[in-house]
């Protein structure tokens, strides 16, 4: 395991406040959870003068650094939308408010545009009864940006108002724009606790086996691939390309797939493919048109890339400096209908993108109960003090990794791994179209 990895925590001091939870549980912020557990792997960590490699485990505390009387904390969401975002906000206030007793709670809207005094969004006052029913709904209360923001803004307008504790909800680009936030404040002398709960539905968060909202998102995009399937198989020659989210990870669609184990071929960014050849994709194609009759195939958005960039198509990037995809699922629908055009091959190509309405859906009940917990979490590690970190899960345990842990690189599927075998087993796919 490369020696860069270090999973100690930052806390802004010594905890010396009796937490207010009445329980007989609490943990110590010497538990920590093992990072690898397979044999070869922990043999080999084992051999390490500093021991096997180790996150701190998640959870309250039976001493606190803030004083929750005098604790003001914020809320911001950014980045896109995903299912659950309203299930967080309202679990970070209910915690606040009745295990802890924080009664003053800033809601900041559109993202970090709302710590930023330029845009003059209004910070809402969160209460119990304002986030009571959110749950119910998708979207964010809160509405959400994309864009880097001034780290120096967003500090002033925190020390302005005094606050304590910033949660912030979001992926990547969001948790290193807290990162900034908290070097900012940490230079200042600020004592600011920030801590991320991780909003990406592409799950690709290093050290965070899953994100909330992947699974209630997999879920609604198996619902469009079964519709999918009926659109192929009502034509002759039916194709039908549905197109879902994973810019650099293709988890959402390969998770989509053995949940609907109709789907003929998959395409995820983690594994390159070729048009051409014999065995390429188009004739892989049109083998399974010849034999069957109709073909399923999902692809997620950020595979294909390369090849597109190769035909001369050209990439902008995006307000928060991400590269705009360029549209796999339109090239390959163009791609289709000019191959089997030139084979004098009757054909009917279909491209369903479902992506907007997946990511914009309420969670489903197993999502709820987890962005509760991770919620729950991410607000007994705040008012102990911890800071520069985001909660998570790591071998069916809350954890709390570094942020610069989970930015280092970016999750993704293992193309020669036990889960993307059972994909191809499910598709019935070759290994590679080359």
């Amino acid at each position: 395991m490369p020696e860069e990895l270090n999973f100690s925590i930052e806390t802004l001091g010594p905890c010396k406040v009796d937490s207010p939870i009445k329980t007989a549980h609490f943990e110590g912020d010497d538990e920590r959870i093992l990072l690898n557990i397979r044999m070869s792997e922990l043999k080999e960590e084992l051999e390490r003068a500093t021991g096997p490699l180790s996150l701190e485990v998640a959870g309250s505390r039976r001493k606190i650094y803030f004083d929750p009387s005098k604790t003001k904390a914020g809320i911001v969401t950014c980045g896109g939308l995903c299912p659950g975002i309203n299930d967080v906000i309202r679990a970070l206030v209910m915690s606040l408010w009745y295990v802890y007793g924080v009664r003053n709670i800033f809601g900041y809207q559109y993202g970090y545009q709302g710590l930023s005094p330029k845009y003059k969004h209004k910070a809402i006052d969160m209460t119990p009864e304002m986030v009571r029913s959110i749950h119910k709904e998708g979207g964010s209360m809160l509405a959400t940006s994309r864009g880097p923001q001034d780290p120096s803004e967003m500090a002033d307008t925190l020390e302005r108002m005094n606050v304590n504790i910033l949660f912030t909800i979001g992926g990547d680009g969001t948790q290193r724009g807290t990162l900034a936030i908290y070097e900012e404040a940490k230079k200042r002398g600020m004592k600011l606790a920030v801590v991320g709960i991780p909003k990406t539905v592409d799950n690709d968060l290093c050290f965070i086996e899953k994100s909330f909202g992947f699974e209630t998102a997999f879920g609604a995009a198996a619902d469009a691939i079964n519709g999918a399937h009926e659109e192929a198989r009502g034509a002759p020659n039916g194709v039908s390309i549905v197109k879902l989210m994973g810019r650099h990870s293709g988890f959402i669609a390969a998770m989509a797939t053995l949940a609907m184990s109709d789907v003929n071929i998959v395409l995820v960014p983690e594994c390159p493919f070729k048009l051409e050849g014999d065995g390429g994709l188009l004739k892989n194609v049109e083998r399974r048109l010849r034999e069957r009759g109709h073909c399923l195939l999902v692809v997620a958005e950020g595979a294909g890339q390369e090849i597109m960039a190769e035909q001369g198509l050209k990439q902008e990037r995006d307000a928060s400096g991400n590269v705009r995809l360029l549209d796999i699922g339109v090239f390959l629908k163009d791609k289709f209908n000019e191959y089997f055009k030139s084979i004098n091959m009757e054909s009917n190509i279909k491209l369903i993108d479902p992506s907007y309405i997946i990511r914009s859906v309420p969670a489903n009940p197993a999502d709820s109960v987890y962005c509760t917990q991770l919620a729950q979490n991410a607000v007994h590690a705040a008012m102990s003090g911890k800071t520069a970190m985001v909660v998570g899960e790591w071998n069916n345990n809350f954890t709390h990794v570094p942020i610069a842990m989970a930015t280092l690189r970016r999750n993704v599927i293992d193309v020669n791994g036990a889960f993307w075998l059972n994909v191809i087993e499910s598709t019935g796919q070759p290994e590679r179209f080359e």
